[in-house]
């Protein structure tokens, strides 16, 4: 038995079916380069991670017959937005097939995207995002950033790159959370300390909460730079080392930095609370500076004795 889906009233019912009436052609896949099929299959991928985590009637469809797989069907996503199921199907294949920007924002109702997710879904469609603000190039931390990250002491702060690695950092940072210059292994980087480092799960109070938290902003660059050997790298050895960032990688669950509370239990100064606030990024786009500011007057107190313990400088 065959299931009939209406067609939704309203804009949905548009050119949008009619322009992807008629799938194009695949494009040669000899002639496209790694980074594109990398692209097209982060967003296949998103995609499909989207469109499982919805029920029915979360958009207004009905059950119907039982379901082997969750979420939504490609055909119901495909009637929502407006575009054929070929088309859809194909999208979510990773075929090298164009996407407008007025298909992007009709996926985007339907599957209904968070605004952050929105944004995502555009960047992996290789299109400028809908607020009309480009992507960050990736950068080394400048002079700048440097004298600044100084300057913020004994406030903790640091410098990171699109793949998280820590390029500068203040003795107070050092005396938080153990100078990154001098642990073994690879370039000092944020995630690996958080997913493979013990000593730093020991130190966060809340370590599931504040784990995922970075790995979701981190999952959202390293499907805009899809195919670039770094991120690769870091992302192989992270779900190799960690079975935590394995399962929630495959997720696909996105996230863009917010201001967050951290409590730390100091193997030293005891229990420390800080807000972490994103500050301007001056002359070096592309790279995330954070300073970390005291949440309650213990904490403040014990500034001088974290800048103290971080010295010297690192970074």
């Amino acid at each position: 038995m065959t299931t009939t889906l209406a067609r939704p009233a309203g804009p949905l019912q548009t050119e949008n079916m009619l322009v992807a009436a008629v799938p194009p052609e695949p494009e040669d896949p000899m002639a496209s380069t790694t980074a594109d099929r990398g692209h097209r299959r982060a967003l296949a991928a998103f995609l499909r991670s989207r469109r499982e985590r919805l029920l029915p009637s979360d958009v207004g469809l009905p059950a119907g017959p039982r379901r082997r797989t969750p979420g939504l069907r490609r055909e119901e996503v495909a009637l929502l937005s407006g575009v054929s199921v070929t088309w859809y199907t194909w999208l979510e294949q990773a075929r090298g097939i164009g996407v407008s920007r007025q298909v992007l924002h009709g996926l985007a109702r339907a599957l209904l995207l968070s605004p952050a997710e929105t944004r995502h879904l555009f960047s992996l469609a290789g299109e400028a995002p809908p607020d009309g603000n480009p992507p960050e190039p990736p950068r080394e931390a400048g002079p700048a950033l440097r004298r600044l990250v100084d300057a913020l002491d004994p406030h903790p702060a640091y410098v990171v790159s699109p793949t998280w690695d820590l390029l500068a950092w203040n003795r107070a940072e050092a005396g938080l959370i153990g100078d990154p210059a001098r642990r073994p292994g690879p370039g000092p980087n944020l995630l690996r300390r958080v997913f493979l480092d013990p000593a730093t799960r020991a130190l966060l109070v809340d370590w599931p909460g504040q784990a995922r938290m970075l790995l979701e902003q981190y999952r959202a660059a390293a499907d805009r730079h899809a195919g670039d050997a770094d991120f690769a790298r870091l992302t192989g050895e992270l779900l190799a080392g960690s079975a935590e960032f394995a399962r929630w990688w495959h997720t696909h669950d996105i996230a863009e930095f917010r201001p967050v509370r951290r409590e730390f239990d100091h193997p030293r100064l005891g229990r420390l609370s800080f807000d972490y606030v994103k500050l301007a990024e001056l002359d070096t786009p592309g790279v995330t500076l954070v300073s970390c500011l005291p949440a309650d007057g213990a904490t403040a107190r014990r500034l001088p004795e974290l800048s103290a313990l971080g010295a010297p400088c690192g970074g």
